[in-house]
C-alpha cells in the first residue's frame, strides 16, 4: 500500500518542497529502505521512527518498507522528516486513513517516545508553503509553531506528539492554528537596555555615528584602548529605525535556518548586532561549507557587523568581504549548485593606532617603531578602507568629562535626527531601488549631490592633495548629502562638504 505526504527540506536558508512516498509490501523479513539522497541525519531517522511508532501505541509493520524522498537529485538534510515518514508508514500500513494528507504539509523531528522536537527553518518552510499555495496549512512541532505562525497566509497546526498528529489527520482531534503575534512580539522585544546617554564625552564620535546611521554609511573608529569605541558601536542599533515586519522576517529566517533563534523569541524585533572574534575563518565570516550555510555578514543582514581590533583579523578574511559590501548579497558556489544569501549590513570597525595602542594618547608613551606601525596598519588593505565612508578618531576621554554629571546626547535625540534624514531619503528615492544615501549610484550622485563653484574648488583641492580614488570622491559626496539632510538643507554647502572631507582626512594622515 502506498502513502504520500508533503514536506520540506532546507537548502541554505530556503525551503524546498519534498514528497515523502512510503510503500509497504509483504516480505519474509521486515526491512526499511530509505532512498532519495538522504544525509546521515535523515538515514538515522528510520531507527527513530520505528521506536516512536511502537512507543506511541501503534504497530510496527513487519513488511518491506520503501521510503522515497522526491525529487531524487536534491540532497535531504536534518531530522525534520521523522514525523512525515512516521505518518506515511502508519497510513501505508492501514493504521489510519485521512483525506487531509493532501491539504497539509508535515515537518518535525520525533523523540523515541513519540514526542515532537523543534526543527530548524520553520519560518522558511512556512514562507515557501504560503508562496506556493498548494497546501492549506503545515503540521509542525509545538515548539516551532510560534516561529512559523509569523507567516499569516497559512495555517500552522502545532502538535506535541505523533499520536496527536494521527488524531488530527483522522479527524478525531481538533487543533486550532497557532495565532500570529507579530504586533505583540514587536512591542515585547523591541526595547533596548543601552543608551548613548550613558557615554560621557565623545560628542564628535556620536555625531559621526548619527551620520552613519542616517545615511547607512560604513564607519571606522581609530583610537587608544579604553577610549569608548566598543561602547559607541554597541549603542548604534538604538538610533537606527525599528525593523519593519518585512525586514524582521528576512533576518529571522536566517537565524531560523541555523537554529540560532533565542529561546522564547520566535521573531527578531531588534536589528542584529554581530561582533565576531578576529580569529574567525573565511567561511565563518561570509558563509560556506557543504552544503553552504550563512556566515556573520548574513547574520548581520538589516543590522550591524562590528569588527573590533580590525588589524588583528586575517587580511585574506577581510578581503572576501569586499564584494558583499558592494552588492548586499553573497553567493557561495559549489560543484553541484550555487546558493545566495542576503548580506545587506552596515559595517562598523574599530582599530588601535599602533600595536601597543597608545600612539595618539597624549597621556601614555608609545614605544612602537615606525616599521612596526606600518606593518600593523598595513594589515588593512586600501580597497577595504576605500569602502568605508567615514573615518574618525576617538581620543581618550579627559577626567573632567568622565566625572561630569551633565548628561550627554541621548539615543532618543539622535534617533529623531536619523528618522528625519531617513524620511528625506525615502522621498528622494521613491520609485527607485536606492533607499539610502550610501547606496546612491554614480548617476544618483551626479543628480543629488551637485556642488556650487566654491564647493567644486574645495573638493578638487582635497582630492588632489590626499590622492583619493574615484570611489572615495563619490563617498565624500554621499556623506556630504547625508550631512545636508541632517541639517535640513536642500543643497550641499561648503560646511557640509568640509565636514565630509574631514571624515576622510586619515587617508593621508594615518594610512600613508
Amino acid at each position: 500500500m502506498l502513502a504520500r505526504l508533503k514536506t520540506f527540506t532546507l537548502l541554505g536558508i530556503d525551503a524546498m518542497p519534498v514528497d515523502v512516498e512510503v510503500d509497504l509490501s509483504p516480505a519474509a523479513l521486515p526491512k526499511t529502505i530509505l532512498v532519495g539522497l538522504p544525509d546521515t541525519a535523515v538515514k538515522e531517522s528510520a531507527h527513530r521512527v520505528e521506536r516512536a511508532i511502537v512507543n506511541s501505541g501503534f504497530i510496527r509493520p513487519q513488511d518491506r518498507v520503501v521510503i522515497n524522498l522526491a525529487p531524487g537529485d536534491l540532497q535531504k538534510q536534518a531530522a525534520g522528516f521523522d514525523l512525515p515518514i512516521s505518518l506515511g508508514v502508519l497510513a501505508g500500513s492501514g493504521q489510519f486513513q485521512s483525506d487531509l494528507l493532501e491539504d497539509y504539509a508535515v515537518i518535525g523531528e520525533l523523540a523515541l517516545e513519540g514526542q515532537t522536537r523543534p526543527i530548524k527553518g520553520a519560518l522558511s518552510v512556512a514562507m515557501e508553503a504560503a508562496r506556493r499555495g498548494d497546501v492549506k496549512g503545515i503540521v509542525v512541532p509545538t515548539a516551532s509553531a510560534s516561529e512559523a505562525a509569523v507567516v499569516e497566509d497559512i495555517e500552522i497546526i502545532p502538535v506535541d506528539s505523533l499520536a496527536q498528529a494521527v488524531g488530527f489527520f483522522c479527524g478525531e482531534l481538533t487543533l486550532d492554528p497557532a495565532p500570529s503575534r507579530i504586533g505583540e512580539l514587536f512591542a515585547e522585544l523591541s526595547a533596548y537596555d543601552l543608551d548613548f546617554g550613558d557615554v560621557r564625552g565623545q560628542e564628535m564620535g556620536k555625531r559621526a555615528l548619527m551620520l552613519a546611521a542616517a545615511g547607512r554609511h560604513n564607519l571606522l573608529m581609530l583610537g587608544p584602548p579604553g577610549s569608548g569605541k566598543t561602547m559607541l558601536a554597541k549603542r548604534l542599533p538604538t538610533i537606527l529605525p525599528e525593523l519593519t515586519a518585512a525586514e524582521s522576517i528576512e533576518t529571522t529566517r536566517i537565524y531560523s535556518a541555523l537554529g540560532q533563534l533565542p529561546a522564547g523569541q520566535p521573531l527578531l524585533a531588534k536589528r542584529p548586532f554581530r561582533s565576531p572574534h578576529h580569529t574567525i575563518s573565511d567561511a565563518g565570516l561570509v558563509g560556506g561549507g557543504s552544503p553552504p550555510s550563512p556566515g556573520e555578514i548574513s547574520k548581520a543582514h538589516n543590522g550591524i557587523l562590528f569588527l573590533d581590533e580590525l588589524p588583528e583579523f586575517n587580511r585574506k578574511t577581510l578581503e572576501v568581504m569586499r564584494q558583499p559590501l558592494e552588492d548586499g548579497v553573497v553567493t557561495i558556489s559549489r560543484a553541484m549548485r550555487s546558493t545566495t544569501f542576503p548580506s545587506d549590513f552596515m559595517l562598523v570597525t574599530a582599530a588601535n593606532p599602533c600595536p601597543c595602542g597608545y600612539r595618539t594618547d597624549p597621556r601614555r608613551t608609545c614605544n612602537c617603531t615606525i616599521p612596526q606601525i606600518e606593518r600593523y596598519m598595513g594589515k588593512i588593505s586600501g580597497p577595504l578602507l576605500d569602502r568605508i565612508d567615514i573615518h574618525i578618531e576617538v581620543p581618550a576621554v579627559p577626567f573632567e568629562e568622565l566625572s561630569s554629571a551633565a548628561a550627554g546626547t541621548t539615543s532618543q535625540q539622535m534617533r529623531e535626527a536619523v528618522s528625519r534624514a531617513r524620511q528625506v531619503q525615502a522621498e528622494r528615492f521613491a520609485g527607485s531601488k536606492t533607499r539610502y544615501n550610501a547606496h546612491m549610484s554614480s548617476r544618483d550622485v551626479r543628480r543629488y549631490c551637485q556642488l556650487n563653484a566654491v564647493c567644486q574648488a574645495l573638493l578638487r583641492h582635497n582630492v588632489e592633495e590626499m590622492g583619493l580614488s574615484a570611489r572615495a570622491h563619490d563617498k565624500i559626496l554621499r556623506v556630504a548629502r547625508t550631512i545636508a539632510d541632517i541639517d535640513g538643507a536642500e543643497d550641499i554647502d561648503e560646511s557640509h562638504l568640509q565636514e565630509a572631507v574631514n571624515y576622510r582626512s586619515m587617508d593621508k594622515d594615518v594610512w600613508t
